[in-house]
């Protein structure tokens, strides 16, 4: 079995309402930034690349307290994959996105959207933990 670790984020922008950033990935689904680690980077330094890669945003603010780790099974070349996911949660003032070869496409979602487009069960669950720590009266968004 092979295992791969990955970091992502939850990217939002505060407008009049707060918008999460979702991808539309080459295989059909709907999913938050992420990548693969690589060499000696750490969780933030990989969603930074990742970032400024997929979606050209280089403004990203880390939400203190966010942390999220999911972990699946798919098959790579017949052969068994560990994947294990870390997510964090970020800010960004950046509205226009330049999607990488990666993607097909993108999409600004409020709450109830995102929830509804998101493809994977996991990535709704790390939403709705984002989304309570987002608008619970500590934080102020």
């Amino acid at each position: 079995m092979i295992n791969e670790k990955s970091s992502g984020a939850i990217i939002f922008i505060k407008d009049k309402e707060i918008k999460y950033l979702l991808l539309h990935y080459g295989l059909g689904h709907w999913e938050f930034v992420k990548g693969k680690i690589e060499n000696n980077e750490n969780d933030k330094e990989t969603i930074i690349r990742e970032t400024k890669e997929e979606v050209n945003i280089e403004d990203l603010k880390f939400i203190p307290g966010f942390k999220e780790k999911i972990q699946f099974f798919y098959k790579k070349d017949k052969e068994l994959v560990k994947k294990e996911v870390i997510y964090y949660l970020a800010e960004t003032k950046t509205k226009e996105i330049k999607l990488s070869f990666e993607h097909i496409d993108y999409k600004w979602l409020n709450y109830e959207e995102s929830l509804k487009q998101l493809t994977f069960k996991n990535s709704k669950e790390i939403l709705k933990k984002a989304h309570e720590m987002l608008t619970s009266s500590l934080l102020n968004y």
